[in-house]
């Protein structure tokens, strides 16, 4: 593959949010407001989209748009896998990737099945270390990744 110039360009503000994005403190309730600020934007924005958030291996917060189907499901959990492998988001690994013109699954050997280091699955971290996962799944994968960034933002701001 060719390195790809965009997503080396896109690569300084991926790296910012997610060295930036994190919180003193993030729990059940705040999971359940951060989903439900995704799906009332969804759904004011008629976005075909799915959310979830999960905190290790518990799903805490997940909710689906009409449109949508079980491939979204399968494409956070494997986007999520990336992130919890990585401790990164899925958009910036795989943007990682292309800036090299690298191909992510043959460089890591891990199986397109079950990875895809595709937008819209962030780290959730508390004080820097990893709790959880937030994801979207439904629309092109920039168009995911800023629509968590948008959501995990918004919440940094309000706490």
């Amino acid at each position: 593959m060719t390195p790809d110039p965009a997503a080396r360009d896109l690569l300084p503000l991926l790296e910012a949010q997610n060295s930036t994005i994190s919180f003193g403190s993030f729990g059940y309730d705040d999971a359940f407001a951060l989903g439900s600020a995704l799906m009332a934007r969804a759904t004011a924005e008629g976005l075909v989209v799915t959310v979830s958030i999960v905190f290790g291996e518990q799903r805490v917060f997940h909710a689906a748009r009409p449109g949508t189907s079980a491939d979204n499901d399968d494409w956070l959990a494997r986007k999520f896998r990336v992130v919890n492998r990585f401790n990164a988001p899925s958009y910036l690994i795989g943007t990682r990737a292309r800036a090299t013109g690298s191909n992510f699954h043959e460089s890591t050997g891990l199986s397109p099945a079950l990875y895809m280091a595709h937008g819209g699955a962030f780290p959730l971290r508390v004080n820097g270390s990893l709790i959880g996962v937030a994801g979207v799944s439904g629309l092109p994968q920039r168009d995911d990744h800023d629509l968590v960034v948008w959501a995990l933002e918004a919440a940094m701001a309000a706490a």
